[in-house]
């Protein structure tokens, strides 16, 4: 009996020494989710705070962008002005006439045309959800390209190949036409 008794004790210490460490590394494991938890907030904190800082500067930068625009505007109107006041408007008439309007070679019409129909990608800001809608949106607007290319080639094939018709329906009849004519003469 007190074999099984000093048995059963040494049982009941290792179970409650065994607790004692189950107890502790939960402690220390919720203390290590709470620190996490704490770092992780103090990191969301400090990357809105940048995104934040990040949208000023933009926002700075786009209206000292536009401030400029309208300074430099303002005294390209401003010194338009002081020319047309300075020139005499028969000798300015007079100069015109003589260069006449300046054309555009190819190259510059094309850039004109580029700069116009490209849309500068403002990405930097959006977040993943963003950038798969931004991507889609993109995919259908080149899709749609792609689509009317297609039938504007179909389109010039088949014009081209009404227009071959044609000329071979012109040059047949006028063989036609002239064929006949000379062997009605041959005959008389």
């Amino acid at each position: 009996m007190e074999k099984d008794l000093t048995e059963l004790q040494s049982l009941i210490e290792a179970h409650f020494e065994s607790r004692k460490k189950e107890e502790e590394e939960l402690i220390a494991l919720t203390s290590r989710i709470e620190k996490r938890r704490s770092e992780r907030a103090e990191q969301m904190r400090i990357r809105a705070e940048k995104e934040r800082e990040r949208q000023n500067k933009l926002a700075e930068e786009k209206a000292r962008k536009e401030e400029e625009e309208a300074k430099r505007k303002a005294d390209d109107d401003a010194k338009k002005k002081k020319v047309l006041t300075n020139l005499q408007f028969t000798g300015y008439m007079q100069k015109t006439d003589r260069r006449g309007p300046k054309k555009q070679t190819e190259r510059e019409k094309k850039r004109k045309i580029l700069s116009e129909r490209r849309k500068e990608l403002h990405i930097d800001h959006l977040n993943a959800d963003k950038l798969r809608e931004k991507a889609t949106e993109l995919w259908k607007w080149m899709y749609q390209l792609e689509a009317e290319k297609f039938e504007l080639q179909y389109k010039y094939t088949r014009q081209k190949y009404e227009v071959t018709v044609l000329r071979n329906r012109v040059s047949d009849h006028q063989k036609n036409s002239k064929g006949p004519r000379s062997k009605r003469g041959l005959r008389k």
